[in-house]
């Protein structure tokens, strides 16, 4: 989760990115980086991630991001585990305002630095906080979106619930993820079973949500060189108005 609110749940950001596919955050952003799935979440791996000079991630935006966000109005939007920016500076483009939370400080210098680049810093804020700590205190977005968090022990189920108490009435929420995949046979166990269906998120949405994508869709990524099929759980829901 690259992006801010007092601190960061992250898990990368959102893979493409948030690499978000990456081939960028998205090649499975937290993987090959963390020792395992209890240290991608939390923060000096990912402040030490974020120190050198190269970027992480691609830039591109999420493919699923792309997809539903796109059938939207613009409003406000807020990115959890935002990384380097990628996925707020797009909808930054698409006209919408934008909050990029994650719990690297270092991420959200990263991210800010490149919205400024990219002519959108008027239409973004930056928020330090850690999604397993989030809480909408008053705040709330029209669209509410994470790629690739996976906090161990099913811990997605409680940042779904987290998250969708900042959906304004009338909005909706898109949580994405990476799906079990032989794909990831590479992966130790404690990362492996931090994946989840977008099935099991749904116990984590309130009474007034109505679920309207529930699925694992097809993707096509690229990882050390090599063309690889994944699918992402894709949940998108929309809070009752």
């Amino acid at each position: 989760m690259h992006q801010p609110r007092g601190e960061h749940v992250h898990g990368p950001e959102h893979e493409d990115e948030h690499g978000h596919d990456h081939e960028r955050r998205h090649e499975d952003e937290h993987e090959d980086h963390a020792d395992d799935a209890a240290s991608m979440f939390e923060a000096p791996s990912w402040e030490e991630r974020y120190s050198g000079e190269q970027t992480v991630w691609s830039g591109n935006p999420n493919a699923q991001l792309v997809a539903e966000a796109s059938k939207l109005t613009p409003g406000t939007a807020l990115d959890v585990g935002c990384g380097e920016g990628g996925d707020v500076i797009w909808l930054a483009r698409q006209g919408w305002r934008v909050t990029g939370a994650d719990f690297s400080a270092n991420g959200l210098a990263r991210a800010a630095l490149h919205a400024e680049e990219a002519g959108v810093a008027d239409r973004t804020d930056w928020w330090q906080v850690d999604a397993r700590e989030f809480a909408a205190e008053g705040r709330s977005y029209d669209l509410v979106t994470t790629h690739f968090l996976h906090p161990p022990d099913g811990g997605m189920v409680q940042v779904t619930r987290r998250l969708a108490e900042a959906v304004a009435p009338g909005g909706h929420l898109l949580v994405v993820g990476h799906a079990p995949s032989p794909e990831f046979t590479h992966l130790n166990a404690g990362h492996r079973a931090a994946m989840f269906l977008a099935e099991d998120l749904l116990p984590g949405l309130p009474d007034d949500f109505e679920a309207r994508v529930v699925e694992q869709r097809p993707r096509t990524m690229v990882r050390d060189g090599v063309t690889m099929d994944v699918h992402d759980s894709t949940l998108l829901a929309r809070r009752r108005a």
